[in-house]
């Protein structure tokens, strides 16, 4: 596949600075591109470095006035570089889209509705009462309990677990591994035995939403855990029971969110973050990676460390911390000295104490 740049320009609504008719046949990273590829430069880390890319074409954002001595490298400007090199990624690499229909090696249950342009791969487990929106496409080795409803375009990738009872907006896409629905970690204890809760509540997720691998997102223990529209999830997280995550939330690889915690709209959670139960996660609000949060944080904070802190105190914190055998042993001299020169000065005053008397 061929276009030139100024096809690519309209595509992508960008001014070009250099020659229009440069031709491009394919997408790369910044530092992999050849002369016929389109890379991006989304961050001024990458526009400073754009005489060192051997790309045709890189598109850089609107600001970006850096003169290049690249004779033959054209500049494609937009709003937002990476939002548009993902999109020519999709046009030169466009999803293979599957023919509709369902496998015979399929099982499914008892009054189940099942939407226009459904496909139901190989070995899929579905139970009674199931609703699967138009669209929706479920891959091999999926298993979809009792009562789940799929909103249309939804994408369920190979062995999935979904319990009974989960309900999914549209556009949602749960990658592999994940369980949605499981049993929280709920038990009582009595006379030294831990006994199970029953857990009977169940999960709901929003529009528009991404789970990534290996998650697990556990069941109400009455009510609902509920993830909100536009979330999305890297691999390996945990949910907990009864949380609750607002819209456009971000949540890192690792994370974990312990049971009946709010978190709000458009937080952000880095990687391998631990939050306690029973917690209040303002809208707006960063975690940082690592951190330990063990108390409720309010609108629009940076927190980081363990326990959580503000995050430029935490920097200082991590600045002292490498410091602290110095300071320790720096410390230990002063006391000796302090101890010595309390000696000296008790010693002359017991022997100054006799001559005052007289």
């Amino acid at each position: 596949m061929k276009l030139f740049v100024k096809d690519i320009a309209e595509m992508i609504n960008a001014r070009v600075s250099g020659n229009c008719l440069q031709a491009i046949t394919g997408v790369s990273s910044f530092d992999n591109a050849t002369a016929s590829d389109i890379t991006f430069a989304g961050d001024a880390s990458f526009v400073s470095r754009l005489n060192q890319t051997r790309a045709g074409a890189v598109i850089v954002p609107f600001d970006c006035d850096m003169d290049t001595d690249r004779q033959h490298l054209c500049l494609l400007k937009v709003q937002n570089p990476r939002k548009a090199f993902f999109e020519l990624v999709l046009f030169f690499h466009p999803v293979q889209n599957q023919e509709p229909g369902i496998s015979s090696l399929a099982v499914i249950g008892s009054n189940c509705t099942l939407g226009d342009g459904v496909t139901v791969a190989p070995h899929v487990v579905i139970q009674d009462n199931v609703v699967l929106g138009d669209k929706v496409h479920i891959m091999p080795h999926v298993f979809i309990g009792n009562g789940c409803v799929l909103g249309k375009n939804c994408v369920i990738k190979p062995n999935v677990t979904l319990m009974e009872n989960s309900c999914l907006g549209q556009g949602v896409i749960v990658h592999s591994g994940t369980v949605i629905g499981s049993d929280g970690y709920g038990f009582v204890q009595d006379e030294g035995t831990h006994f199970k809760l029953s857990h009977t509540g169940h999960v709901t997720i929003g529009d528009h939403v991404e789970i990534g691998a290996c998650n697990t997102i556990d069941r109400g223990t009455l009510g609902v855990t509920r993830i909100g529209s536009g979330v999305k999830t890297d691999n390996q997280v945990h949910i907990a029971h009864n949380v609750t995550i607002g819209d456009n939330t971000l949540v890192v690889a690792q994370v974990g969110i312990a049971g009946s915690t709010t978190v709000g709209k458009q937080v952000i959670i880095a990687g391998k973050a631990g939050i306690s139960g029973h917690l209040t996660i303002g809208d707006n609000v960063i975690i940082g990676p690592y951190a330990g949060v063990s108390s409720s944080v309010s609108d629009n904070q940076i927190v980081s460390g363990i326990p959580h802190m503000p995050h430029k105190t935490w920097l200082k914190v991590v600045n002292i911390i490498s410091r602290l055998p110095g300071m320790r042993k720096t410390l230990i001299s002063l006391e000796k000295r302090l101890n010595l020169l309390e000696s000296i000065i008790e010693n002359r005053s017991s022997h100054d104490s006799p001559n005052r008397h007289h």
